[in-house]
Parts: structure tokens; C-alpha cells; sequence
């Protein structure tokens, strides 16, 4: 148990699937990366009934100050309708919608508060606001018609349930008759269009003739994730259609996932990053210095949007939540299933080559998609299905114990079981395997058949032997079906008790249940005048009620549904939230990992995450752990916020894992010499083991190149292949790919290449002066930004009185206290011992504190001898003056009148603050011509003087000192 930040507890999920051991580290970090977070500027309203944080990171920069005037009714901010902290982001939303863009649209407002913190009453607040203020219409797009239910709630929470709701679905194409309220929609309903009567009607038309081209009211983009890639989807451009037709609208981003990558920001803007009159002028300009300059660019866009006014991001403490990792062990019997699996998976590749060739194919792109894709849904289910048996074991415990369980899922397994209910005419009296499904399904569909011939049609008995080849692998897929798992949802539901004790919140029509005399059947989910989205909402008051004691989610119900231990409710038992399978992306994984940790509630969740000892799961944790690693910095200001410094070591989508699996690839092709040895027990160079390779088609044979890695294997490609190999092959062959992994990386690290994000500067006992500052006025959009240049000295230097306790503690013969033979000066130098690693000893100085590089006894008995004190001398001597003027009384560069540091206790560095996005690239130009390195440090700092963090986690070029 620990106190954390929201986005903390996002990540850990997605890093466990990884690795157990960054875990341990978790509860330390956690309490380093988030601070308490009271409102800076407004300082109106009650505080928010729980503990809500912010990021170091953001907490280091202020907002901008209030100017604007609230029109909410006193009674409403008086009585706590509204908390301190929701009047705060209602406060800076309104006041930035004050502002025009040199393009002549009004700006927008992102928030960026985590699952829980209420952004439901906070936009209500915000619409409240506009309508007191005579702006009478406002648009509300979220993600599912039955939100409009909450919308209402929250309007009426803060006491304005005059204020009327509509929604659009209910409303017919091309009538505006609505006059005033919300007109709530969805994103799909924004691409909606009729042709009814004859006439060509779109919703977005609709919706622009009830606002009229004049419209100055709010709209909303309530999980405005969904909004994402704005140039690839017909939604995503209609999201910026719309903000381009209004630009007038007082215009809302709400998210707690709102920019997981860059790329993903493209529909806001509003926001005045690009465009006329900034840096950038274009979207993709703003793309391409983000994702140049890496994580640290990232930071800063969240810092500066802060800054300027535009953005806020809360979180819930984690404060109470605890977790647990459950290893889950694989059986023999499993094990040999999936060995079982893998091979017919490998001989049915070889089936549909010879097919394809037989056939003379030309086009084999679509073939080989399907293929693939078939083959890393089958095994993903067969992931999950290794964990089901532990995890009811585990629930059953927690059950027992008076709590309550949350599994959460992403796999209802449905469209099998329809297949399977259709070839029986409706009947259906067993439970069915979606792994065996996938599998016959991509088999009876997509083997190579006589439609994608070349112009020459085959023989008849070319024919028959395709035939053949297909029946024999329905026989053998047959076969292994009777040993695949069943489907998760149906066999988690039987064992928990049927759907009479399982509270089902998922986007199913229909499951296979046991009746009461111990039969199977397939039953319809529905409920008589209900949709599936009520039934879901059914289900969870049922839950919540405690009438049943364990709820399943999928994403259909990863959004809008509360099911924490709410004060309001009658059950009041703990959550426990199993994760048993990851989503696909971190957005999703953050809403579903939201759902039990929120506001008002009794206790918090506990979390526990199984992961089993297959290496290919960890391509799903890699998937989340590339989101989760982006989602840090841009939705949280910080990437320590999910990365804990360590996590990007999973997260194997990024250049690093490109340069491993070639490394890989080519040692195990002969090509190259590998400085990384192949773990113990791994197969090697053998013939065997490429064919295990070529049975994945990572590695092909090809006629004139011979063996030859597949062209664009990319790391996807690799991470997603591997599931397909037998047990021991795919742990050996990702155990090789991940040290070669972490040895890039540590290469990188010492070379000084590696990107690190956010650092301290001068952890630990280090003392920090301000000397001086400089101010500039930067051009912004609207306004002008400062950016301040300071000059800070750090003094690294150990006293004595440090030295004396350490060296109190010490206890080996070789230990403590060191003068140099050769005379510096008048005097020897002096350090301290203490043993490290192995045989090198860890170095303390008195004018630069710890060495960096730790010495062999040898060589510290070559130069020093062992000895008691002169330590303060040199410590007191050392502040002003450097190493030269020690050893040889006076320094050459000194008497030229040059600086000169060299064993100087103090260090300077020179630090750029504020709003550093509008001179990134400028700054970023210059000290590449300097440095040789366009990589801007970003540091953060605690000064001696003010004993806070100054200004700004800032950009760290060392310009020569």
C-alpha cells in the first residue's frame, strides 16, 4: 500500500505483464513523483472530498493569475456542489475562452484530470457558467448515447436541472427545432446521414444549423481521446470541421487520456500551439519537433500549456490502493497444449505456402494478413486462458474474505460463438473454444483457393489436392480443439456461479450458460425493452446494490460506469480489481483501470495482476507500455508519472528494440559477432532452431539468398511472431532479444546519448545557489510568454561532519580515510573508501563528493595510504578555488582572467525557464552548433535560498562549463 498518483497506478498494469522486478521499486518512486495539489490561483470554494495530486513536474510551474469573474450562484460553491479544485479548472477554462488566436477562432481549454476527479461536474460548471452568462446552447459530445443520463445527473448535482438535455439520436435528421439546452451527441453521430425521402441529410449539418454560424456557446469533447488520428478517421476530421465552421465556440477538451502520443493532439486546435503566429506552422512542424527532440519535448508541451492558461491535470491519490503481482505458472499439461498449438500453427504455414504455390498466386498480401492476424488473436486467447483457474482460485479467496471482484476484460470470445450457434441452426449445448474458432475460421475462409488463381485454372486433381490439404487441416485443428480452453467470459461466469451472481458489463448480445439440471444452452443477454448499453447499466446497480459480488468488464463498459466503493451505494466492500487481460492501448487501460478508483468513496481498490511465464505476453504489455510511457509526459507533465525512470526499458516499440532484433537476427544468422552471450539453455545457431525461427516467418528461405531475415520484420512484427513459438523457444529467443535490449541502452547511457526525461539536478545533499537571472519576452499566441535564463551554481562538495558519520559506519580493513603520497600543493589530497561492488571501492572527496568512477584497491594503494584526517581543510579550501590553485598555488587560466572549475565544489550550469515551447527550436539550433548535440536536458532543482523548486524543470545545455 502506498500514496499514489492516478497515472501511476495506469502503468503499473501494463508493466507487470513486463516484468515483476519493476514492481519493487514502485512504492519508493511513487511518493518522489507526485505532490498534494491545492488550487494556486482561485481561491474560492470548499476543498474536493478527496485527495487529489499533481505531478512534480506541473506543480513546479504556476498557472497563470485569475481575471475572471464567476457567475455561479454562491450557494452552489458554498454548499460544495462544485469543489475548490472543479471552480479552478471552471475559472481558468472560461478565462481562456476570453482570448482570441491571431486566426480569428477562440481558444480552447484541455482538461486533463485523471478517471475520477469528477470532469463530469466540472463541465457541467462549465456550461452552467456560459448559460448564466445568456449563452443559452451548448453541444456535449461524448462516446455513448446513455452518457446523456450522467450528463443530466451532473447538471442536476449542481443544481441546475433547468438547464434541459437533448439528445440527438432522438432528434429527426434536419429538425432545429430545439431552441436552447445541450444538444448531446456522439462522435459516431458526427459522420451520421440519411437519405430518407429522397433528400441528403447530414448530422453535422443539423448541428450547425441549430447553433447558427455566430455561435459564441461551450462544446464539449468529453472523452475526446475517441477523437484521435483527426486526418485518418471521417470522425476526426468532422471533430475539426466542426471547431473550423464555429470559431467562435468556447471550445473544451476533456480527457484523462487526451494526448497519448502527438500525433493524437491534431484535433486540438484550439489550443493556439500551431498555426499563425506560434512556432509551428503547421501541425505536422509541431509533430516533427516533438518527436525529434523525444520525451523531454514532451514535458514541455505540457509545462507550457499550463503556463499560458490553457490546460490542467489532477489525478486522484492512490493514497490507501494496494497491489499484488500474481505469478501465474504454466502446468505441463498447458504447456503442452500450446507446444501442441504451435506446431500445427507452424505446419498449416508451411500448408498454405505449398497451397499458394500450387496455385500460382501472384497477390499473397491479403492472404498472409489474414494469416497473421489469425494466429496472434489465437495465441492471445490462449495467454488468457492460462490464467483463469489461479484467478478464480484468487477471487474465490477474496470472496471469502468479504470483498468484492472487478475482472476486467477485452475478449468476449462472441463472434465464435455465433459461428458455432449458426452451423447449429440456433442450438447450442456445449461451451465453445474462440481459439479454436480463430483458427477454423481463418482455414475455412481465407486457405488459398482457385478464386485468387493465375488466368490458368488448375487440374482437377491440382484441385483435389488443395482439397485435401484443407480437410486435413480442419481434422488436425479438430483434434487440438478438444484439449484448446474454452471461452474466458463463459467459463469465468460458470465458475463464479452463473449470470444470476455475475454482474456482466460487456457488448455482447448472447452467452453460453449451465443451467440448474447441468446442461449448456445458449441464452440472449436482452432484458425485455432494453438495450445492451441498459443492461449494462442494469448489471452495474446490481452490483452496486450487492446483490452480485463480481462484475465483469469489457471495454463496452470502460467509460461512464462507476463502480467504486461509493458512499452513496449499498455495497460498501472493497474493490478488488483483477486484471486478467490488458486492453490494446493505454486509453483503454486507463478508462478501465479508472472504473473502481474515484471519488467519494469508502475505501479504495485493491489491484492484483496476473501475468504468466510466457515471454509472449509481454507483446501486449509492450503495446500499453509505449502508450503509457507518452501518456506521462503529455497528459501528466511528467514521464516519471508511469515510467519510474525505468520503464521505457519495456517499452520495445522505439529504436532500441529495432537495433536488438537486428543484433538478434543477424547472430543468429552467422552474420555478426555479438558482444551479448545467448542465455544459458538457449538453442543457438542450429538448424533446428532456424526452423523454429522460419516456423514464426521471422527468418524465410528464399531460392537465391538462401536463409535471410523477412523483409520489414519490424520489432511488431517480431514481439507478435513470437507467441507462435513452443514455450522454451520463445522465453530463450525474448530473454536474448531484452539483454540485447538493456545493453543498447546501457551503451547509450554512457555514451551520454540516452534520452532520460526529466532529471534532479543535484539530488541528495547537493546545495543549489541562484546567482543570476535574465528575462526575455518571447511572441505568443496571443500574448507575449517570458523566458528566463539563470545561472545556478551547485556546491557537490561532502563536509566533514558527513565524511565523519560515514566513515562512523564503516567497517572492512580497507575502509576509510586516504591521503595521496604525491604532495598537491603544500598538502596531500584526502578521501574516503567505502566498499562497493565486488572488489572496487566507492570514492568520496571532500570538494567534489562522491567520484563518479569507483576504484580497484590496487589502485588506490598505488597513490594513497591509509590514514586519519585533513579532510576540512581541502572542503573549506575547494569552494572558490580550483584543483590548480590546491596543488600548484595559483591557476594559469585564472591569472588570464578565464574561469576555471576543475575540482571546484561549485558547478555552474546555465538554465532556461518559462515559456520554453516558443523558443525550443531556436535555443535547440544554437547549442547544437556549439555542443554537437541538439539534446536540451530537462532538470528540475531545489534552490538554498527559497528552498522550492525554481520556476521551471528546465532545459540543461552545458554551454561549456
Amino acid at each position: 500500500s502506498a500514496s499514489w498518483g492516478t497515472t501511476g497506478i495506469y502503468h503499473i498494469s501494463s508493466i507487470h505483464l513486463s516484468t515483476v522486478v519493476f514492481l519493487r521499486t514502485w512504492c519508493s518512486w511513487m511518493l518522489t513523483c507526485f505532490v498534494s495539489f491545492c488550487p494556486s490561483s482561485a481561491t474560492i470554494g470548499i476543498s474536493h472530498p478527496d485527495i487529489v495530486v499533481e505531478t512534480n513536474t506541473l506543480s513546479s510551474v504556476p498557472p497563470p493569475d485569475v481575471t475572471y469573474t464567476l457567475s455561479i450562484p454562491e450557494t452552489t460553491i458554498s454548499s460544495g456542489l462544485l469543489s475548490a479544485l472543479q471552480l479552478e479548472a471552471i475559472i481558468y477554462a472560461c478565462q481562456q475562452h476570453e482570448v482570441i488566436l491571431q486566426n480569428k477562432q477562440r481558444a480552447g481549454f484541455l482538461i486533463g484530470d485523471g478517471a475520477g476527479v469528477g470532469k463530469g461536474r466540472t463541465v457541467a460548471g462549465i456550461i452552467l457558467e456560459n448559460y448564466l452568462k445568456g449563452r443559452k446552447k451548448s453541444l456535449w459530445f461524448s462516446i455513448s448515447n446513455d452518457l446523456k443520463f450522467d450528463a443530466e445527473r451532473d447538471l442536476k448535482d449542481i443544481d441546475a436541472p433547468n438547464i434541459p438535455v437533448h439528445a440527438l439520436n432522438k432528434i429527426k435528421y434536419g429538425d432545429t427545432a430545439t431552441s436552447e439546452g445541450v444538444l448531446f451527441a456522439t462522435y459516431s453521430a458526427l459522420i451520421g446521414e440519411s437519405q430518407a425521402g429522397g433528400q441528403h441529410r447530414t448530422r453535422i449539418k443539423q448541428i450547425l444549423d441549430w447553433c447558427k454560424p455566430e455561435f459564441d456557446g461551450v462544446i464539449i469533447f468529453d472523452e475526446c481521446h475517441k477523437a484521435k488520428n483527426a486526418t485518418s478517421t471521417k470522425m476526426g476530421k468532422a471533430v475539426l470541421d466542426l471547431q473550423s465552421k464555429l470559431p467562435l465556440a468556447r471550445v473544451v477538451y476533456a480527457s484523462a487520456t487526451g494526448a497519448s502520443e502527438p500525433k493524437n493532439m491534431i484535433y486540438m486546435s484550439r489550443l493556439g500551439i500551431w498555426g499563425e503566429g506560434t512556432p509551428f506552422r503547421a501541425f505536422d512542424d509541431f509533430l516533427h519537433a516533438i518527436e525529434k527532440r523525444g520525451v523531454g519535448a514532451m514535458e514541455i508541451v505540457a509545462m507550457d500549456m499550463k503556463v499560458s492558461g490553457m490546460y490542467i491535470a489532477r489525478q486522484l491519490s492512490f493514497s490507501g490502493v494496494s497491489f499484488r503481482v500474481e505469478e501465474i505458472g504454466l502446468d505441463s499439461d498447458f504447456k503442452e497444449v500450446y507446444n501442441k498449438a504451435a506446431r500445427l500453427w507452424a505446419e498449416a504455414l508451411q500448408v498454405f505456402m505449398h497451397a499458394a504455390d500450387e496455385l500460382g498466386l501472384v497477390s499473397r498480401k491479403s492472404l498472409w494478413g489474414q494469416f497473421w492476424s489469425s494466429h496472434q488473436r489465437f495465441f492471445k486467447y490462449l495467454c488468457i486462458a492460462a490464467k483463469v483457474r489461479s484467478l478464480v482460485e484468487l477471487a474465490q479467496k477474496e470472496l471469502e474474505a468479504g470483498k468484492c471482484i472487478v475482472i476486467g476484460l477485452q475478449s468476449t470470445g462472441e463472434s465464435r460463438t455465433r459461428e458455432v450457434l449458426d452451423e447449429n441452426d440456433g442450438h447450442l449445448d456445449r461451451f465453445v473454444s474462440a481459439a479454436e474458432g480463430v483458427f477454423q475460421s481463418l482455414v475455412t475462409k481465407h486457405f488459398p483457393s482457385e478464386k485468387q488463381r493465375r488466368e490458368k485454372a488448375p487440374g482437377n486433381k491440382r484441385k483435389r489436392e488443395i482439397e485435401e490439404m484443407k480437410q486435413g487441416l480442419l481434422n488436425k485443428i479438430s483434434v487440438l480443439g478438444k484439449e484448446l480452453p474454452l471461452n474466458t467470459l463463459d467459463v469465468l461466469i460458470d465458475k463464479f456461479g452463473g449470470p444470476d451472481k455475475v454482474a456482466e458489463m460487456t457488448g455482447r448480445k448472447g452467452r453460453v450458460v449451465r443451467r440448474p439440471d447441468g446442461s449448456v444452452r445458449y441464452e440472449s443477454r436482452a432484458e425485455q425493452g432494453s438495450t445492451i448499453d441498459q443492461i449494462n447499466l442494469k448489471e452495474k446497480d446490481r452490483f452496486m446494490t450487492g446483490e452480485k459480488s463480481v462484475a465483469i468488464i469489457s471495454e463496452a463498459a470502460s467509460s461512464g460506469i462507476s463502480l467504486q466503493a461509493d458512499r452513496r451505494v449499498k455495497n460498501q466492500k472493497r474493490r478488488v480489481h483483477m486484471t486478467l487481460e490488458l486492453p490494446w492501448s493505454a486509453d483503454r487501460a486507463i478508462q478501465q483501470f479508472g472504473r473502481t478508483h474515484r471519488s467519494n468513496q469508502v475505501n479504495a481498490p485493491e489491484y492484483i495482476f496476473l501475468i504468466s511465464e510466457l515471454a509472449g505476453e509481454r507483446r501486449f504489455a509492450s503495446i500499453v507500455a509505449k502508450r503509457l510511457e507518452s501518456l506521462g509526459a503529455l497528459t501528466h507533465g511528467d514521464r516519471r508519472a508511469t515510467e519510474s525512470r525505468d520503464l521505457s526499458k519495456y517499452n520495445f516499440e522505439n529504436k532500441y528494440g529495432t537495433k536488438a532484433l537486428d543484433k538478434v537476427t543477424k547472430s543468429i544468422l552467422g552474420h555478426i559477432e555479438n558482444k551479448v552471450p545467448p542465455p544459458k539453455g538457449y538453442p543457438g545457431g542450429n538448424a533446428r532452431f532456424f526452423q523454429g525461427m522460419m516456423h514464426v516467418g521471422i527468418i524465410c528461405k528464399e531460392p537465391r539468398f538462401g536463409i535471410s531475415t523477412e523483409k520489414d520484420c519490424s520489432i511488431t512484427k517480431f514481439l507478435n511472431r513470437i507467441l507462435g513459438l513452443e514455450v522454451h523457444k520463445q522465453n530463450h529467443l525474448f530473454q536474448y532479444f531484452t539483454d540485447n535490449f538493456d545493453y543498447l541502452i546501457e551503451k547509450d547511457k554512457k555514451e551520454g546519448k540516452y534520452d532520460m526525461g526529466i532529471l534532479d539536478l543535484a539530488p541528495g545533499n547537493d546545495e543549489i545557489y541562484e546567482e543570476k537571472q535574465e528575462n526575455f519576452l518571447t511572441a505568443g499566441n496571443p500574448q507575449d510568454g517570458q523566458v528566463v535564463l539563470y545561472k545556478i551554481s551547485v556546491d557537490r562538495g561532502m563536509p566533514w561532519e558527513e565524511a565523519h558519520a560515514k566513515f562512523l559506519k564503516l567497517s572492512a580493513p580497507d575502509e576509510g580515510f586516504y591521503l595521496s603520497y604525491k604532495l598537491r600543493g603544500n598538502s596531500p589530497c584526502v578521501l574516503l573508501a567505502e566498499q562497493g561492488r565486488g572488489k572496487n571501492f566507492l570514492v568520496y572527496k571532500p570538494n567534489i563528493g562522491k567520484q563518479t568512477q569507483p576504484e580497484s584497491l590496487n589502485n588506490l594503494l598505488q597513490r594513497y595510504h591509509k590514514v586519519g584526517d585533513s579532510w576540512e581543510n581541502q572542503f573549506t579550501f575547494s569552494l572558490k578555488n580550483c584543483s590548480h590553485a590546491n596543488w600548484n598555488g595559483k591557476c594559469k587560466k585564472i591569472e588570464e582572467g578565464q574561469e576555471c572549475l576543475q575540482g571546484m565544489r561549485l558547478r555552474q550550469y546555465h538554465m532556461l525557464c518559462g515559456a520554453l515551447l516558443r523558443v525550443w527550436k531556436r535555443v535547440s539550433d544554437v547549442v547544437s552548433e556549439i555542443t554537437s548535440s541538439s539534446i536540451l536536458q530537462i532538470v528540475r532543482l531545489k534552490t538554498k535560498q527559497r528552498n522550492k523548486q525554481v520556476g521551471q524543470y528546465t532545459l540543461l545545455p552545458h554551454l561549456g562549463f
